[in-house]
């Protein structure tokens, strides 16, 4: 193509010879050779003519005839926009792919975390648990009592008889920053110190371990951990597969502060460690007293010490009454040797900082 070129720093118009390769209007002129990208430049229709402009801030042009325009950049313009239609559909498509992985994770993994844990084999969730728990060890170590942790552990496996759960209960007492108890995959239960001197009697503690198994028993765990899971997925996915980060993150997730049940979980867990008391012939009047104190002192000077188990255990108060509606009489889980040994079971003298400088 034949077109006339201005410089834009002086008046001289040049004619030139205009190539269209590869999508780039190149030309020479008297100063050298111009290469201008057909995707930068502006044309402007001017009667049977086109005024072509490079990217800014250039103020060269490049005038040519508008049929001879047309016929070479038809070809062209075709391409990119042959080439925008692609890119968008790819887009769209990874948009697609990446809703119906979030919905899977986010809403088909959660939906399915019940049946999913149901037809977990026993003896998978026993491995994952043993994963768990010597993470959790490290963070939490038991308690150096031995007759206070006997004493736990003969209950743990007491409830384990009741519950035809075809995993083993395994209770013990741990050292924590925090008021808690907590069920892990595969059976095992932590009670930590704090919550251990919050209970006031042998039923109190009884019933709030009995809870903990009837989530052991339920397989609420398992669940938990089907739905931590699907975050785990979704974070290998975003990092890159074999990373191993979603793994780390499920393991995380199921700690002491971030299983979490639903309400309806927790009422089930009510109930059924109510059952699995009475079942054993034991008094289940302690968990409405204990869920009663709790909402009192989460008003008062104690709250910091009740904040982590009021978030996994809401609507205290609401539980109280319908526990208390469901308590029955019955012998106490604990000997007064054994809730004398309980209660001391933590009193042998860890020192968290010393045991941070053996680690390190």
């Amino acid at each position: 193509m034949q077109g006339r070129f201005h410089d834009g720093r002086t008046t001289r118009v040049q004619t030139v010879e205009v190539e269209l390769v590869q999508e780039v209007l190149t030309f020479r002129t008297e100063d050298g050779y111009e290469r201008w990208p057909l995707a930068g430049v502006r044309a402007e229709p001017i009667d049977d003519r086109v005024r072509i402009a490079p990217p800014e801030p250039l103020l060269a042009r490049l005038t040519l005839d508008r049929a001879e325009w047309l016929a070479a950049t038809q070809h062209a313009w075709g391409h990119q926009r042959a080439e925008r239609r692609r890119h968008l559909g790819l887009v769209a498509g990874l948009a697609a792919a990446a809703a119906i992985a979030a919905g899977a994770v986010f809403v088909g993994i959660p939906a399915a975390s019940g049946p999913l844990a149901q037809a977990t084999p026993p003896e998978l969730e026993r491995k994952i648990g043993d994963n768990l728990d010597g993470q959790l060890s490290l963070a939490f170590p038991a308690c150096g009592g031995k007759p206070g942790q006997a004493a736990l552990a003969d209950f743990g496996r007491r409830l384990g008889t009741v519950s035809h759960t075809p995993l083993e209960v395994r209770v013990r007492a741990v050292h924590a920053p925090m008021v808690n108890a907590w069920a892990m995959p595969g059976g095992s239960i932590m009670v930590t110190d704090r919550l251990i001197r919050l209970a006031a009697t042998p039923d109190e503690l009884s019933a709030v371990i009995a809870h903990e198994a009837a989530h052991v028993q339920k397989r609420h765990v398992m669940q938990a951990v089907w739905r931590s899971f699907g975050f785990g997925v979704l974070l290998d996915a975003v990092v890159g597969g074999g990373t191993g980060a979603g793994q780390q993150a499920v393991l995380l997730m199921g700690s002491a502060t971030s299983l979490r049940f639903n309400r309806q979980a927790e009422a089930q867990a009510d109930s059924t460690g109510q059952d699995l008391l009475v079942d054993l012939g034991l008094s289940s009047q302690g968990m409405a007293p204990f869920f009663r104190r709790l909402a009192a002192k989460s008003e008062g000077h104690d709250a910091a010490a009740v904040k982590e188990l009021l978030s996994d255990h809401p609507d205290v108060l609401r539980r109280a009454q319908t526990t208390a509606a469901r308590a029955r009489p019955g012998a106490a889980a604990f000997t007064p040797a054994e809730w004398t040994a309980i209660r001391a079971a933590c009193s042998d003298g860890y020192d968290p900082l010393k045991r941070l400088r053996k680690m390190f």
